[in-house]
């Protein structure tokens, strides 16, 4: 055996569900974060990041017992007689942190957003891992449905921002705790004779909650669910008279907005703290698991996880997702690549040109003049020679690599001219 395929042999991998993001495939991730930042900045949101692991605890009650996450997909450990678990999503999160922080006592709303890692044992798919990143809001205070539809407007104009035009809005409103009671009663009701032919899964959330029969993503359910006698039912008016006002009101704000939307039923997103508005934004070009930000209103999970009882809404987006759907952003060239027949010269003038807060190299293995303005042309707009005779000047050449201009100028010129090319 080749002593090259042995080692090989014997490296140790990365973990399935993991990527390794390599440096030329980093500039896109800094791209998407950039426009978070600012899109979600001009709207008056602020950055909250949490830890990576929370109590066990924080997500059974948060995210709900009766859903997949829960029941199958979270990275759960025992520690020092304490049960800790990989965040697998991040609203209930920051929902521990508004309470804990006291930031119900901030003029309302309160608006956040976050971005970073999630953990799901799920299996991988296109734009699915079980490290994978989202980035996402919250807005705390506000029960107007005027903040679901600045919610949703800002989730289309961060995915206009980062180039994503394509898109289908999809929204529903799956009602309060008591108008969905009769709702549930009566999915339960017209799917009794079907019970045996659903999934496993779905035969558990008939009766703990039936509402989420409606996300299971089996093909075998979802034709059970294209019945017309059973359609009926899910396309049928249960909502009470003020969760209708709520979600034609918001139809309207969305309207006023020019933001076009569908109406799906079905749609009743796959945690258990949602109430009222849920919503999708969808991209026509991923397949059929084809949602790139996902959200809807939380009206009663603040109390639940022993705040003072706060209306919130807020969706997340996965970073995978974005994207696979987007072009690659080019890494930017260096300001300058220092070429000298000295390294110390060239090591004193890359500094100085940092100094003046531009990115500079040099080559450190000391190639020959051709060699370094071989990779100068590669990596850099600007070559600047810094031989003898121009330190004994105390000036530098400096040469447009791209319009092949070269003159000699002192180091205060230098900074004037690259910074005039910005």
């Amino acid at each position: 055996m080749p002593l090259y395929n042995f080692f090989m042999g014997n490296i140790i991998k990365v973990q399935k569900g993991c990527k390794d993001i390599l440096p030329e495939n980093v500039t896109t991730w800094q791209f998407i974060e950039e426009q978070a930042r600012e899109v979600f900045s001009r709207a008056g949101f602020h950055e909250l990041r949490t830890p990576i692991f929370e109590a066990t605890e924080l997500f059974q009650r948060g995210v709900g017992d009766t859903t997949d996450i829960v029941n199958k997909e979270m990275y759960t450990f025992e520690k020092s007689e304490r049960s800790i678990t990989l965040r697998p999503e991040n609203t209930a999160g920051v929902v521990r942190a508004y309470i804990e922080n006291g930031m119900h006592k901030l003029p309302t709303p309160v608006k956040l957003y976050y971005m970073g890692p999630m953990f799901r044992y799920e299996r991988p798919q296109a734009g699915r891992q079980r490290q994978f990143s989202q980035v996402g809001v919250e807005m705390f205070g506000i029960e107007n449905p005027l903040a679901d539809a600045e919610v949703i407007a800002l989730a289309v104009d961060y995915l206009k921002a980062v180039g994503l035009n394509d898109l289908d809005v999809e929204i529903n409103s799956i009602g309060c705790p008591t108008c969905r009671t009769e709702y549930k009663n009566r999915i339960k009701e017209a799917l009794k004779d079907e019970l045996g032919n659903l999934c496993e899964d779905c035969q558990q959330r008939y009766e703990k909650n039936p509402l989420r029969l409606l996300d299971c993503k089996v093909d075998s359910c979802k034709k059970i669910f294209e019945k017309p006698e059973i359609q009926k039912v899910i396309q049928s008016d249960y909502i009470c008279g003020e969760c209708s006002e709520h979600f034609e009101q918001l139809k309207s704000y969305l309207d006023k907005l020019n933001i076009k939307y569908k109406i799906n039923k079905l749609l009743v997103r796959g945690l258990d703290y949602y109430n009222r508005t849920v919503f999708e934004i969808k991209s026509n070009n991923l397949g059929t698991q084809n949602a790139v930000c996902g959200g809807g209103r939380y009206d009663t999970l603040v109390g639940n996880l022993g705040g003072q009882p706060t209306p919130a809404i807020g969706f997340a987006m996965g970073m995978e997702r974005l994207i696979s759907l987007i072009p690659p952003v080019e890494t930017p060239k260096l300001d300058v690549f220092v070429v000298s027949d000295n390294m110390t010269n060239a090591l004193y003038c890359t500094q100085k040109i940092r100094e003046m807060g531009f990115s500079a190299e040099f080559d450190l293995n000391g190639r020959k003049f051709s060699k370094q303005l071989e990779k100068a042309s590669k990596v850099a707009r600007f070559a600047v020679f810094y031989c003898e005779n121009e330190v004994q000047k105390n000036v530098v050449n400096i040469k447009n690599l791209s319009l092949s201009t070269q003159k000699e100028v002192s180091f205060d010129e230098l900074g004037n001219i690259l910074h005039n090319e910005r």
